[in-house]
C-alpha cells in the first residue's frame, strides 16, 4: 500500500541538484520582455505631476505602462476590488505600483523604473494602532464581536482577575523563490500565464479582468513554487497581471520577478496584532471568564484581512474549553503593505493571546503551567459521551475529538519534563548570568475554508493502455510534498507501484475552479477528489473484467501491480489493455466537497472546521541576561496528523512550521519609519531562522492516532497546524526572563534579544 509509507519528496533528487525548473527557470522566447514597477516613495497621498521621459528613453525601455494606458480594470484584489494594479492617482503606501516598465531585460527595466521623476500633495500617514482608530480607520465599521456566556460578568465574579495587553508584530513570508510570472501570448488573444502562485485560478481571473476576456482565454500553470506560506495566495496577482497587459500590447512573451528587496517592500506581510486581555479565575486556576480585544493592522487594502482577523477570533480559545468569553476584533486600516495570508492565516495571533493568558494565571498563581492548561482543557473525546459538559467553543461548535489529554501526558513523559524544569530551576539559582526557561504549548488548530464554497476540489485522472497513470489536481505544489501525497492515494487506489503514477503541473485548462491551496487542506481536498476520480475508473475496469469471466464485481481485487478476476490474474498494464480493447472509458473526474461544515461569520456561530488537528510541544532555551542573547536548546514536540499519508513529509512540516513559528515571535521583526518606510526590506536587516538556530536537540514524533471524520485515508492536515508550536519558545523565554524577578515579564513579540534585555531591565530594576 502507497499511502503511510514514509517516502521522500518526489522532486528532492531535482531540489539536490538544483535542477528542479521554476518560472524564472522556464525557457523563453529569443525576443521576451522583462518588466518592473516604478514604485511611489510616500505613505500617502495624491500624485500632482509624472515625468516618465527619462523612462521612456532609457537603455532597452520597449514600453512604459501607467494606470491611463489599461484597457480594462485596474484592480489586483482578491476580495472587494480595492486594489488598484498602477496607482489611480492616489497613493496608499510607500512601495505602490505607479507605473510599469517594459523592457529587453530584467536589470534594464530595474534600472528604469527609478528615472521616474513623480510629484505629490503628501499627506499624513496613518501608521499606527492610534491614528487608525483616532481616523477611524478601518474595514468594517465597528467592531466585530464573538461571545459565549457572560465574560465581564464572570470576570467582575472571580476570585482572581489579570489584565494585560501587548503587541504581536507581522511576518515576512521569505519563500526562497521570490514572485515571478510570465506570460505568453497565444493566437485568438489567448494567453498563456506561467505563475508562482498558490492559486492559479485567481491568477486567471484576474488576469482575464484585466485583459477583458473570459476566463477560458486565460491559461495559468503551475509546477511548482520555492516557498508559499500563504505569500503567493494573493500577491502574484500584479506580476500576471502586468506580464499579461504587457505580452497582449507587445505580442511577446512577457516576464516579471521581484528582487528581493522589492519583493519585501511590494507585498503584504503577516498581520500585526495589539492583543489586550482580562481573565477572571479560581485559585486552582480554572478560568471562568476571559474577554480579548483585538486590534489587527490591515494595511491599504482589505485583501484577506477579513477572514484572516475572523480566524484569529476563531482561535482564541486554542485548547481551552471557555464557558464565558468575548473576542472583539478591530480590522484597521494603515498606510502600509496590504497585509495578507500568512501560514495559519490568523490562528496564530488568536493563539498567542490565550497562551499569554494561560502563562500569566501561572505566574500570578505560582502554579505550574502545564498543570493550569491541563485544567482548563476541553473535554476529551472519550471521557465526551459519559459525562454531560459544555464541550463547545465560544462560536458555538462542538469540540468532539480532542486529543490533548493523552498527547500531554505522553510529552511530559517522553521529554522528561518534570525532572528538567527541576534541573532549570537549580541551574537559575546558581548562575547569575545565563538564564535558562522551560515551557509548553498545545495546538488545537481547525481544518477547512471559512469561507464555506472554497472547500471543493476537482481531479483529472488518466489511465493509459500501458497501465500508466497521469493526473492533475487543483492542489498547487510549494515544497510541502503534496504532489507525492497525491500520487501515493492514486496508487492505492489501483494497487500499483507509485512510479507508474505521473503528476504534472497544476493546470487552470485541466481543472477548473480551483481552491487556493491553503488552510492546510491541500491533501484533504484534492487527496480525497484524485480517490474520487480512481475509483470510478478501477469500478469500470472492474466492471468490465468481470463480466468477460462471468464473476461477481465485489471480487474484482487490485493490489501488488495485479488485478485478479476470478481465477484468472492479470497485471495492471493488461488489465487496462483489456479495458481500453472493451471500449471502456479509462479517464475520469473527480470532485469532492468538504461536509457537515457551516458558518455565519456575522453572527459568530455554526461549525467552520470539520475536525481539529492538535500538537504540542516542550521548549528549553538558555539566554544571556548581560544582552538579552539567547538560543533554543532543546525542542519536543508530539504532532497528531491522523493516519499519516507519508509520515517522512509531515514530520518535516512538523519541523519547518515550527522553526517558522519560533522565528515569528522571537526574532522576525518588522520595522518601519516614521515615513512609513519599511527599513527592515534585506537579509542584513530582517533575521529569519538560520540552521544555526534550530533546537540543538530536536526531537519531532508523529501521534499514532486516525482521524475520527472520514478524510482521506483518516489523515489529518499538516501544513500550518505545526506553525504554532513555535509559541512554546517565546514562553521559555519568558520564562528564563521570569527568573531575573518577581513579576510578570510581559514580553512583546517579537522577544527579540533588545526586548528580552528590556524585559530583563524591567524586573530587575522593579519597573
Amino acid at each position: 500500500m502507497s499511502v503511510t509509507r514514509p517516502l521522500p519528496h518526489d522532486a528532492a533528487p531535482l531540489h539536490v541538484a538544483g535542477s528542479a525548473r521554476y518560472v524564472d527557470d522556464i525557457p523563453t522566447p529569443r525576443d521576451t520582455l522583462h518588466l518592473a514597477f516604478g514604485l511611489s516613495s510616500i505613505a500617502k497621498g495624491r500624485i500632482t505631476a509624472m515625468d516618465l521621459d527619462a523612462v521612456r528613453k532609457a537603455p532597452g525601455v520597449v514600453l512604459v505602462m501607467t494606470a491611463d494606458d489599461l484597457p480594462f480594470a485596474n484592480d489586483v484584489s482578491p476580495s472587494v476590488h480595492d486594489e488598484p494594479f498602477l496607482s489611480d492617482g492616489s497613493v496608499n503606501y510607500v512601495g505602490q505600483p505607479v507605473f510599469l516598465v517594459v523592457a529587453t531585460s530584467h536589470l534594464a527595466a530595474r534600472k528604469a523604473a527609478r528615472l521616474g521623476r513623480i510629484d505629490y500633495a503628501e499627506e499624513e500617514a496613518i501608521l499606527t494602532i492610534e491614528q487608525a482608530l483616532a481616523a477611524d480607520s478601518r474595514f468594517e465599521e465597528g467592531p466585530r464581536i464573538y461571545e459565549k456566556g457572560d465574560a465581564e460578568a464572570a470576570i467582575a465574579a472571580a476570585a482572581h482577575v489579570i489584565e494585560g495587553s501587548f503587541e504581536l508584530g507581522g511576518q515576512e513570508h521569505f519563500y526562497l523563490e521570490g514572485q515571478a510570472a510570465l506570460a505568453l501570448p497565444g493566437e485568438g488573444g489567448d494567453m498563456l500565464v506561467h505563475s508562482s502562485t498558490q492559486h492559479p485560478t485567481e491568477i486567471q481571473h484576474k488576469v482575464a479582468e484585466a485583459l477583458g476576456v473570459p476566463m477560458h482565454a486565460v491559461r495559468v500553470e503551475t509546477r511548482r513554487m520555492g516557498g508559499g506560506f500563504g505569500g503567493k495566495e494573493s500577491q502574484g496577482n500584479a506580476l500576471a497581471v502586468a506580464c499579461a497587459l504587457a505580452a497582449r500590447a507587445t505580442g511577446r512573451a512577457c516576464k516579471m520577478r521581484y528582487d528581493r528587496d522589492d519583493d519585501m517592500v511590494i507585498t503584504g506581510k503577516r498581520h500585526a496584532f495589539r492583543i489586550a486581555y482580562r481573565a477572571g479565575f479560581n485559585a486552582d486556576g480554572r478560568i471562568t471568564g476571559v474577554s480579548f480585544l483585538h486590534h489587527v493592522i490591515c494595511g491599504w487594502a482589505q485583501d484577506l484581512s477579513l477572514p484572516v482577523a475572523d480566524r484569529a477570533m476563531l482561535h482564541a480559545d486554542n485548547a481551552y474549553r471557555l464557558l464565558n468569553a468575548r473576542i472583539e476584533s478591530h480590522r484597521l486600516k494603515t498606510n502600509t503593505q496590504s497585509a495578507t495570508a500568512y501560514r495559519g492565516f490568523g490562528g496564530p495571533q488568536g493563539m498567542v493571546g490565550i497562551e499569554r493568558v494561560m502563562d500569566h494565571i501561572a505566574h500570578e498563581l505560582g502554579m505550574d503551567p502545564v498543570e493550569l492548561r491541563k485544567r482548563n482543557y476541553y473535554t476529551s473525546r472519550d471521557a465526551l459521551p459519559r459525562r454531560k459538559t459544555d464541550n463547545t467553543t465560544p462560536y458555538g461548535q462542538l469540540v468532539e475529538d480532542f486529543e490533548l489529554h493523552e498527547m500531554t501526558e505522553a510529552l511530559l513523559v517522553s521529554s522528561d519534563y518534570a525532572a528538567r524544569k527541576a534541573a532549570v530551576a537549580a541551574w537559575n539559582a546558581a548562575n547569575p548570568i545565563v538564564k535558562r526557561g522551560i515551557a509548553f504549548s498545545p495546538v488545537k488548530f481547525g481544518i477547512s475554508f471559512t469561507l464555506t464554497h472554497l472547500n471543493q476540489a476537482g481531479a483529472l485522472v488518466h489511465v493509459y493502455q500501458d497501465g500508466s497513470v497521469h493526473l492533475n489536481h487543483g492542489g498547487t505544489e510549494m515544497g510541502q510534498g503534496l504532489f507525492q501525497k497525491v500520487a501515493q492515494v492514486a496508487a492505492s487506489r489501483f494497487g500499483i507501484p507509485l512510479e507508474m503514477v505521473k503528476i504534472t503541473a497544476t493546470d487552470t485548462a485541466k481543472v477548473p475552479n480551483t481552491s487556493a491551496t491553503a488552510a492546510s487542506s491541500g491533501s484533504d481536498l484534492n487527496g480525497m477528489a484524485v480517490k474520487a476520480a480512481c475509483d470510478t475508473i478501477r469500478d469500470r475496469m472492474a466492471a468490465f473484467l468481470a463480466e468477460r469471466h462471468q464473476a461477481d464485481v465485489a471480487s474484482v481485487r487490485f493490489a501488488d501491480g495485479m488485478v485478479e478476476v476470478g481465477a484468472a490474474r492479470y497485471s495492471f498494464a493488461e488489465a487496462a489493455a483489456q479495458s481500453y480493447q472493451g471500449r471502456v472509458s479509462l479517464s475520469a473526474t473527480g470532485f469532492y466537497k468538504t461536509p457537515k461544515i457551516e458558518w455565519d461569520r456575522i453572527q459568530g456561530r455554526g461549525r467552520p472546521f470539520y475536525y481539529f488537528a492538535y500538537g504540542a510541544a516542550v521548549t528549553e532555551v538558555a539566554v544571556d541576561t548581560l544582552t538579552g542573547e539567547n538560543r533554543i536548546l532543546r525542542t519536543d514536540i508530539l504532532h497528531d496528523a491522523g493516519a499519516s499519508l507519508n509520515p517522512a513529509l509531515d514530520i518535516g512540516q512538523v519541523e519547518g512550521g515550527y522553526v517558522q513559528g519560533a522565528g515569528w515571535l522571537t526574532t522576525e521583526e518588522l520595522v518601519w519609519d516614521e515615513r512609513g518606510r519599511l527599513r527592515t526590506h534585506a537579509p542584513s536587516t530582517y533575521k529569519i531562522p538560520a540552521c544555526s538556530d534550530r533546537p540543538e536537540v530536536f526531537k519531532v514524533t508523529l501521534w499514532d492516532g486516525q482521524n475520527r471524520e472520514e478524510t482521506i485515508y483518516r489523515s489529518k492536515a499538516v501544513g500550518e497546524p505545526p506553525f504554532m508550536l513555535g509559541i512554546s519558545a517565546w514562553l521559555a523565554l519568558s520564562d528564563a526572563v521570569a527568573s531575573c524577578g518577581s513579576a510578570y515579564p510581559a514580553l512583546n513579540a517579537p522577544a527579540t534579544a533588545e526586548e528580552v534585555w528590556k524585559g530583563i531591565r524591567r524586573l530587575r530594576d522593579g519597573i
